[in-house]
């Protein structure tokens, strides 16, 4: 059955105003993060300024011997390939990244590769400015790699640390991001970001950490 003029019009009408709908909703999923959003997600955080007329008692006191620790890690962690990483050492800086300014780029890979996938590499060329800011100058920062849980554990964890690698190696020859300065770590399929679904795409990501701002701590 044919519709009239006035109803085809009206159709027509719906029609576009879905698709509008539509794309939309595709440009917001399809936002990538910028170089400034990094930058503040990285940057270390400012202490807060005591008032006189709000006491929360004494501030809270560094534990020199888990700072001096800390920083005899990050040491040892500098110009060494992410294979020559023990369990130990892994385990480690998970633990201390756990409070250090960080961002989770979602970072993806072809599949079964350390390609960085199309859709990535402008999240990647952002992180590259961002790195390469002078207030993030002296920084260590530790670029985490991970896999879906597709696949053996050897496997999985080789695939990891190539992935690591591959972001540090264009960090260092894109950005001129010195190479001192990325520690590359691979952590195969144990720490997954959706565990409730550990073949989703999300979980072949790099996480990255500043792990010690070196010009702000030399202050």
């Amino acid at each position: 059955m044919s519709l009239s003029p006035a109803k085809r019009v009206s159709v027509a009408i719906l029609s576009l105003f879905a698709l509008a709908i539509a794309f939309s909703f595709h440009a917001a999923g399809a936002e990538e993060a910028t170089e400034d959003q990094i930058l503040r997600a990285l940057s270390p955080a400012k202490p807060q300024a005591l008032t006189r007329s709000l006491s929360m008692g004494p501030p809270a006191q560094d534990n020199p011997a888990a700072t001096e620790a800390e920083s005899k890690l990050v040491q040892s962690l500098h110009n060494r390939p992410s294979r020559s990483l023990s369990m130990g050492e892994r385990e480690q800086i998970a633990a201390i990244v756990k409070d250090k300014p960080k961002i989770d780029l979602e970072i993806n890979f072809d599949y079964n590769s350390d390609r960085i996938s199309a859709k990535s590499l402008p999240s990647v060329q952002a992180l590259g400015r961002a790195l390469a800011n002078p207030d993030l100058k002296g920084s260590t920062f530790i670029l985490a790699g991970h896999t879906d849980a597709a696949g053996g554990d050897a496997y999985n964890q080789d695939l990891s640390e190539r992935r690591a690698d591959s972001i540090k190696r264009y960090l260092v020859e894109k950005a001129s991001i010195p190479a001192a300065d990325l520690v590359a770590v691979g952590y195969g399929k144990t720490k997954l970001k959706d565990p409730a679904n550990p073949l989703a795409e999300v979980n072949r990501r790099v996480q990255v950490v500043n792990m010690e701002n070196k010009t702000t701590a030399a202050k």
